[in-house]
């Protein structure tokens, strides 16, 4: 599984980080700009990211602008909803309002507020079929 962490607070990528490396490469991006180029940068590379775990406030660009920027770099390529990376959107507080936004728009598949609880991430990408029981 190669993993996008996009968060600006240290510890949390530091965790994130430290959580998914087990599963396959991480790399991680401290705003939302930075996710976008890092995007087009694997497809580039042909390798895409398999999960974004997405921050959704950040400097520079937010997560959900982040977010949309993301899909539509993969509608440009022509990869469909079942061949896109799977997001999971990461807020500091429960901020169901930002939260149903992104999926309303049918643009995440799962959100987790901090602090991040392992067990609730591995279920995600266990449900996400990204990783497989052990």
């Amino acid at each position: 599984m190669k993993t996008l962490i996009v968060e600006d607070d240290f510890l949390a990528r530091a965790l994130l980080s430290t959580l998914l490396s087990e599963y396959g490469v991480c790399h991680v991006a401290v705003n939302g700009q930075e996710a976008i180029d890092a995007v087009r940068w694997a497809f580039h590379e042909n390798e895409p990211y398999d999960l974004i775990c997405l921050d959704i406030m950040m400097p520079v660009m937010d997560g959900q602008q982040a977010l949309l920027e993301i899909r539509k770099v993969e509608e440009n390529l022509g990869i469909t909803s079942l061949h896109a990376a799977k997001v999971i959107m990461v807020t500091a507080f429960d901020d169901s309002k930002n939260i149903m936004k992104a999926f309303r728009q049918g643009q995440c598949e799962a959100y987790m507020t901090k602090p991040l609880d392992r067990e609730k991430l591995l279920g995600h990408i266990l449900e996400l079929g990204l990783i497989e029981r052990m």
